[in-house]
């Protein structure tokens, strides 16, 4: 078994975050919630303790069992996590005169230290925090400071404890990554063998392991997610994986036969299945985006649960689920974060499917998934796709979802993004699409007055959906784009361009 670092999640919107740090040094992680730590195997390396929405004060705050951890196993704790090793093992937390939140700068770091060596002195770091560390245990010797909070960083004499009050795992702490790196592979003996080659060896045997000679049927969409998840499924069990691939109405122009030829090029054993009529009578009426989305989840079940029947023994649902899915849908891994939306493909099925599900992306974030693709020599044309939304242009159509206004949003939409890539500017959009608007505008072409649709453009940056901020496109590409857009799509004659990010935003309106 891999080595592994344990990370306890206490509800912290950066868990996520450090999770991909420490994979991203080729490390595996798993994230648990603080309350549900899993029995401590042979092959655990380290642990993690991460920051909180909650207060070490608070009577209500997380207050893990750290009896089999510290002292025993090397022990982080980030933020909350270090104020919880300080305020409960004899040191004292109370409520900053001064809150930081956002980039500080250390005024002090001991660059010799095990846990900071390297570090620069003046290192920018990013804070997020309401309570500071005034008083340590006698046994705790400060490594790490800040102009307005001394204790930033702190060691346990005899044991391999540490705890910082700063986010190393966010992108502005610039050398949060060495301090990670230091942690993991020189405290924790970490030997970052953990590679895309390795997942797949991994993964590919676990499968079979799991599925044997079991039947699988896989939802595919045409995106990287469930290309990727079809592969690795396709190597560990051949022709017993049954690939569907469902026109919901909801996809884009054209891709439905083009998306299927792909997919047989690549020797996959797919069928296509023209669905989309009874999408477009489920959500006759529905305005409501939960109501939507749950309709087109019902429906897409219903249609496998349909196509299950046709396939002998079939018994698992393959689906390509990758975490930020869910986390956005159930509170991360159990914890006490928020849920934002549903997922038509997380969740479980309803009890009349007899099918289970595998999910082997289910722990990936999207770019793991596409490095995991590159290693499987799938074609870059998929792998690079923008991520598409599981209901599709059923939650880019604010309102009721009809035929109409699928085939308006199509066209825009085609437009918009092969924009995109004739001007070279795809690769640099990490998600881009066009929202049909439930208003009308007035607007004149020619002498002629006109009251018709407006639609909204969206492109975003991001690496792994979990924030995100509008793309700087041109001024002249966007008017290019609104221009063509309103010349050649009856029924539209508004386009506008959508600069909020994520969050306060999501990335989708719905």
């Amino acid at each position: 078994m891999h080595e592994k670092i344990l990370i306890l999640d206490f509800g912290s919107q950066y868990t996520q975050l450090i999770a991909r740090r420490v994979r991203e040094l080729n490390i595996y992680c798993e994230i648990h919630p603080w309350n549900k730590v899993p029995e401590l195997s042979g092959n655990l390396k380290g642990v993690i303790l991460s920051g909180s929405p909650f207060s070490v004060r608070d009577e209500n705050s997380p207050r893990p069992d750290l009896e089999a951890i510290k002292g025993k196993l090397p022990l982080l704790g980030v933020c909350f996590g270090a104020q919880y090793l300080a305020h409960n093992f004899g040191g004292e937390v109370l409520p900053s005169s001064i809150r930081e939140y956002g980039r500080a700068n250390l005024s002090y770091v001991d660059d010799q230290h095990p846990l900071t060596k390297g570090m620069s002195q003046h290192s920018q770091v990013w804070m997020s925090h309401g309570d500071t560390i005034k008083v340590i245990p006698d046994n705790y010797t400060v490594i790490a400071s800040t102009h307005d909070v001394h204790v930033a960083g702190y060691a346990i004499e005899g044991e391999s404890t540490y705890g910082i009050q700063f986010h190393p795992e966010v992108y502005h702490s610039t050398e949060g990554t060495m301090l990670l790196k230091n942690f993991l592979v020189d405290i924790c003996g970490c030997s970052q063998d953990w590679t895309p080659a390795a997942f797949v060896e991994e993964t590919v045997a676990d499968l079979k392991a799991q599925l044997g000679s079991d039947s699988v049927i896989l939802g595919l969409s045409g995106g990287v997610d469930s290309s990727v998840a079809a592969v690795l499924l396709n190597k560990a069990i051949g022709e017993n994986l049954h690939c569907i691939f469902v026109d919901n109405g909801l996809l884009r122009k054209n891709e439905f036969n083009a998306v299927l030829d792909s997919y047989k090029g690549m020797g996959l054993n797919v069928k296509g299945v023209d669905a989309s009529q009874r999408f477009y009578d489920a959500l006759k009426g529905l305005t409501d985006p939960e109501a939507k989305r749950k309709a087109i989840g019902k429906v897409f079940v219903d249609v496998f649960d349909e196509e299950s029947k046709l396939v002998k023994d079939a018994r698992w649902l393959g689906q390509g689920t990758i975490y930020p899915d869910v986390i956005e849908s159930v509170s991360a891994s159990g914890g006490p974060s928020a849920t934002i939306k549903s997922h038509h493909n997380v969740g479980g099925l309803p009890d009349y499917m007899k099918l289970k599900v595998v999910e082997p992306l289910k722990l990936l974030f999207k770019d793991e998934v596409r490095r995991i693709g590159r290693s499987l020599n799938i074609d870059e044309a998929i792998l690079g796709r923008h991520p598409f939304p599981g209901p599709g242009l059923g939650i880019r159509i604010l309102g009721e979802v009809t035929a109409d206004k699928v085939r308006i949003l199509q066209e825009v939409d085609h437009i918009f993004i092969s924009s995109l890539k004739e001007s070279g500017l795809y690769d640099d959009v990490w998600q881009a699409g066009a929202i049909f608007l439930p208003v009308q505008s007035v607007g004149v072409m020619g002498d002629e007055r006109t009251y018709e649709n407006a639609v909204a453009l969206r492109a975003v940056t991001s690496t792994d959906g979990m924030t995100a901020d509008w793309c700087h496109l041109p001024y002249e590409f966007l008017a290019k784009v609104s221009n063509k857009i309103i010349n050649q799509v009856k029924g539209i004659n508004r386009v506008t361009y959508d600069i909020s990010s994520k969050p306060p935003a999501t990335i989708e309106w719905e």
